[in-house]
Order: C-alpha cells, then sequence, then structure tokens
C-alpha cells in the first residue's frame, strides 16, 4: 500500500466513524476529494453543500454542480451575502477571516437543519504554510474538521486521490473567490465582483487556464501563467480583451509579466510590478 493510499484509508476511516458530514463544497479538487472520500465512506449520509453568495462566479457554481453529480452525492446550495458585512465589505487583512466565517456559519446552520453534527472543508496539509491564510483561523474556531489536514494529505496527493475517483477536477487549477482579486483596503462591491468575473469569463472562453484578472480600482491587472504569456500577448487577444473590459467599466487593461501569482493582492505581497502594454486611452490623456 503506497503512502498515498494509506492516508486515503485513514481519511475514509475517520468519516465513517461520523454518524453524517456535510461539506463545504466548492467544486474545487480539495472539497472535491472530501466529499468523494466521504459519500464512499458514508453514501447518503454524505451531504455537499455550496454557499451561493455575490463571490462565487456562476461558472464556479456550475462546476460544483456538475462534480457532485459525479461523485453521486446529495448537493444542497445555500445562499447569503458577505456584503452585508461592514466588515468584509471594508477588505482589511482579516477579509478572508470574515468571508469564511459568514460562509462556515451557513454550513453549521445548514447541518443543524439536516441533523448533521460534522461539518467538514477541503483544507489540506500545504495551507497552513502557504502564506496569509485568516481563513483557517475561522475553521480552527468554528470546529471545523479538515480530514485531508488530519492526515497529512498534500495539494499533490489530493489531485492523486482525486484520480483515484475519476474526478474531472483532478488538476482543476486553485479557485479563490472573486474577492481575492480586489486589493486589500480597496472597498469589495457588487460592481467590482461583477466586473472582474465577466472579465475572467473572457479570458476563459480564450481557453486560458491559470489565470487572474485584478481590479485596482478600474485598473485591470491580467495575470497568466508563463506557459500561457506568449498567447496573452497575440495581437487578436491584446485588441479584444482591451475593446471587452473597457467596456465592462475599466479604464486601463494591463498584462502584468510577472504572470500568475497567488496572492498578488494580499497583505504580505510586495506592490505588484504593472506593466501598461494593454493601456487605453481616455479622451483626456495627452
Amino acid at each position: 500500500m503506497t503512502t498515498v493510499e494509506r492516508k486515503l484509508e485513514a481519511a475514509r476511516a475517520d468519516l465513517a466513524s461520523h454518524d453524517g458530514v456535510l461539506i463545504a463544497f466548492s467544486g474545487g479538487v480539495d472539497s472535491s476529494a472530501v466529499a468523494a472520500i466521504a459519500h464512499d465512506a458514508l453514501g447518503d449520509d454524505a451531504i455537499a453543500c455550496t454557499a451561493r453568495s455575490e463571490t462565487l462566479p456562476e461558472a464556479e457554481l456550475e462546476d460544483a454542480r456538475r462534480v457532485a453529480e459525479e461523485i453521486g452525492i446529495r448537493h444542497e446550495i445555500v445562499s447569503f451575502s458577505e456584503l452585508e458585512s461592514d466588515q468584509f465589505v471594508e477588505n482589511d487583512d482579516d477579509r478572508c477571516y470574515h468571508c469564511r466565517t459568514m460562509r462556515l456559519g451557513e454550513m453549521l446552520e445548514t447541518a443543524r437543519e439536516f441533523g448533521v453534527e460534522t461539518v467538514c472543508d477541503g483544507t489540506n496539509a500545504d495551507d497552513p504554510g502557504a502564506g496569509h491564510r485568516p481563513g483557517l483561523q475561522a475553521v480552527e474556531e468554528l470546529e471545523i474538521h479538515s480530514p485531508l489536514l488530519a492526515h497529512d494529505v498534500s495539494k499533490a496527493e489530493v489531485r492523486e486521490i482525486a484520480d483515484h475517483y475519476g474526478l474531472s477536477v483532478a488538476d482543476k487549477p486553485s479557485m479563490a473567490c472573486l474577492s481575492s482579486r480586489i486589493p486589500t483596503g480597496l472597498e469589495v462591491t457588487e460592481e467590482r465582483l461583477t466586473r472582474v468575473e465577466r472579465a475572467e469569463a473572457l479570458l476563459r472562453q480564450w481557453g486560458f487556464d491559470q489565470f487572474r484578472v485584478r481590479d485596482h480600482d478600474g485598473l485591470a491587472r491580467i495575470e497568466v501563467s508563463p506557459a500561457e504569456l506568449e498567447r496573452a500577448l497575440e495581437l487578436e487577444f491584446v485588441e479584444t480583451v482591451r475593446e471587452e473590459l473597457s467596456n465592462l467599466g475599466f479604464d486601463h487593461v494591463t498584462l502584468d509579466l510577472h504572470g500568475y501569482r497567488t496572492g498578488s493582492v494580499s497583505p504580505e505581497s510586495a506592490d505588484p510590478v504593472v506593466e501598461d502594454v494593454f493601456a487605453t486611452r481616455s479622451e483626456t490623456d495627452d
């Protein structure tokens, strides 16, 4: 038995020891792996639950529905709004803490409605050392069970487990909520979230795999993986993205030549170097 197989068996036995579990389910690889293990261990006593809000792209919600169907697990969707929290909107260093507290609070309430005592999430063994992660404090405070973390399952091993279960998201790139595209200190608004979602939908249509569109108060900073950077400089894409993002309300459209970086607008990140290679010009520009 390999190391991953041993960890998978331990996580399965862990979840099987519960009468039932509700998984905070985004449709990403981590929560999908937990959902697959839980369904394997508990069958109909495992529930995947997705929290729908302004920070969740519609495409991600559809992915969550699809992956839950792949797994065969019961899937519930609850709706709430982080924008009702002044602390979240303020977008300080602890935005993720406020967001995760609200989101997991919805999970706990839903679990109680279904008579389930245990709520699980997809925190893996690599997450605690991955930079500024205030959301993990909420996981601890609310006593959310993290089977991947509990059994030392790394991100790479999560992908192996997802592949073991035949999940289509085994190689899916990481996807944080839309508010992560807004620099710390700049208010999170529905307008900013919406234009980021629409901007990223455009990049997805062009076939980009790993990317972000950061909203610097009207300046769109596009990050793509280094492997896709050359494609992002093709004239047809440049002209299209400049026009489309301008129509969404961005004053300037730029490409970050550093490429995609997780947390590049988080508190511990240095100020990014923004290359204004796509910059639009307003009528008042010289």
